[in-house]
């Protein structure tokens, strides 16, 4: 089992979805958060506004998948979410020691499903 983080752009979500979706992952998590690689205070157009500073927006999501789903899941990602420019993000690819289910308490890869 693994634990895939991904940071992307903001404008690519829906794109990063669908791709996820065609691969069979629909267990996510997203989080709207502020970082910066090495564009810090490169300016970013979000929601058709340019934001300038040393925290940009980003979106991070969190997918708990079986070890046969990890690289459709990482190429689903970088399908979706890759522009071509600095800034697209990062994938990280983390051990998941446990998963329980809380409904039924089952444990493991039968939890994540």
């Amino acid at each position: 089992m693994k634990l895939i983080i991904a940071i992307i752009q903001p404008h690519q979500l829906e794109e990063v979805k669908d791709e996820l979706y065609k691969v069979g992952v629909n267990l996510l998590t997203v989080n709207e958060v502020l970082g910066h690689g090495r564009q810090k205070g490169v300016t970013e157009v979000y929601r058709g506004a340019k934001e300038t500073g040393n925290l940009l927006r980003k979106i991070r999501l969190e997918i708990a998948v079986n070890d046969n789903f990890v690289e459709p899941t990482i190429k689903a990602i970088v399908k979706g979410a890759k522009t071509g420019e600095t800034g697209d993000g990062k994938i990280f690819v983390l051990d998941l020691q446990e998963c329980v289910r809380i409904r039924t308490e089952e444990r493991g890869s039968l939890a994540i499903g």
